[in-house]
């Protein structure tokens, strides 16, 4: 998703950054502004009235202790991309006063790079390293705003809410690891408001798709690497088996054809790995082997539909029970009713909600499905897997 541009096309930065300064003034003293804020802006600054923040003063933020912010740079994935993040940033921080940050899922400032100059009034309006930058510590801003909206945000002078702020720019992406679709991290790129260029929008996607596609290689790096330690154990292995990472990634794979990821492993716990039945994981140094519990292939689940739901598994001599959200029991009943024909996801909405407008919602649910009780369910169409038999028993209505 590209980052949307703050200012208006055909408008001059100057007076279009005088007039936003205008329109805050005038929304915060409850006036009627001459321009409306953008529908963005409006509901962050609803949001941050409603937290009892105050935009003529500067709201707390307390730098985390050195010790902590070196365990969360550690701690983050985002600690192998920095160096080429510094390098794209670089090349042009040389010639424009700008300031790369990249921060944890918190919010908290984990990395600064810029000039000095403004590396100084960034210190000075408490941008710094370890502090956390959301929209409950500080109001209105491109990182707090772009975790809150989970979407890129680009915002200019009076549209921050702090009126400390009002004299940047700052435009933030949210990162995801690609993995495993979590969030990360932002990487913004902040500086005087005067100087905001069409072009930092693009910058700060290149960041992030740089990040990612950094995140990625090394993913695949170490599946190799995996790959590599467990050659003997795998030559050693009779019948079926799968190596994968923690995450459920597959390095190798045996006499059993599956996608590129099964659901991530577990100690002591049954898997199903459909097309193949209930696999019991074997942890090794850095993954996990999977293989058969016996030669039974058809995975057999039972959805109890009473007040708390239930989805039990049996394959062999392996069993369990979980219990199910309602929303996930909703989901198998459907893709039960379904058939092999599946459901699309506009479909799956449309059952789910009585719409098409919540797609990103019934992916997002299917994705936890799939990683709470393994990949019984196939995508593109949404489907039970080969291999999956369900039978469903719902609650006797009343007499």
């Amino acid at each position: 998703m590209s980052v949307p541009h703050a200012v208006p096309p055909g408008r001059h930065l100057p007076d279009y950054a005088r007039d936003l300064v205008r329109m805050h003034d005038a929304v915060i003293s409850g006036s009627r502004p001459n321009l409306r804020p953008r529908a963005l802006v409006s509901r962050s600054w609803s949001r941050v009235l409603g937290l009892g923040l105050t935009a003529d003063g500067r709201n707390v933020r307390a730098a985390l202790a050195e010790e902590e912010l070196a365990r969360r740079r550690h701690g983050s994935p985002l600690r192998n991309v920095i160096g080429e993040l510094r390098q794209v940033i670089g090349a042009v921080s040389d010639a424009s006063p700008l300031l790369l940050v990249v921060t944890d899922a918190d919010g908290v400032i984990l990395w600064q790079e810029g000039a000095s100059p403004v590396l100084r009034r960034a210190e000075d309006l408490g941008f710094r390293a370890g502090a956390q930058w959301t929209e409950a510590n500080v109001g209105t801003n491109a990182i707090g705003t772009a975790l809150a909206e989970a979407a890129p945000v680009e915002l200019l002078a009076g549209e921050h809410f702090e009126q400390g702020q009002h004299p940047w720019y700052c435009t933030a992406a949210p990162i995801h690891d690609p993995r495993t679709g979590a969030l990360l991290g932002v990487v913004d790129v902040s500086g005087p408001a005067l100087t905001l260029h069409p072009a930092i929008g693009a910058l700060v996607e290149t960041a992030r798709r740089l990040a990612e596609s950094q995140l990625w290689r090394g993913h695949r790096q170490g599946l190799e690497r995996l790959r590599r330690s467990a050659e003997p154990l795998l030559a050693a292995a009779a019948g079926p088996a799968l190596l994968v990472d923690d995450d459920g990634w597959v390095a190798h794979s045996s006499g059993i054809a599956v996608g590129d990821r099964i659901a991530a492993p577990a100690d002591g716990q049954v898997i199903a790995v459909p097309g193949v039945g209930a696999c019991i994981p074997e942890r090794l140094a850095g993954g996990w082997l999977i293989r058969p519990s016996d030669r039974g292939r058809t995975v057999l689940l039972d959805l109890d539909l009473s007040a708390s739901p239930v989805l039990r598994l049996r394959s062999g001599d392996a069993e369990w029970h979980r219990p199910l959200t309602k929303r996930h029991a909703e989901i198998f009943a459907l893709l039960h009713s379904a058939g092999p024909a599946g459901l699309t996801a506009q479909a799956l909405s449309r059952a789910l909600f009585g719409d098409t407008e919540h797609l990103v919602t019934v992916r997002a649910e299917v994705s936890r499905l799939r990683r709470l009780h393994g990949t019984l369910v196939e995508t593109r169409p949404y489907r039970l897997a080969d291999g999956v038999r369900l039978a469903v028993h719902r609650a006797p209505g009343p007499s």
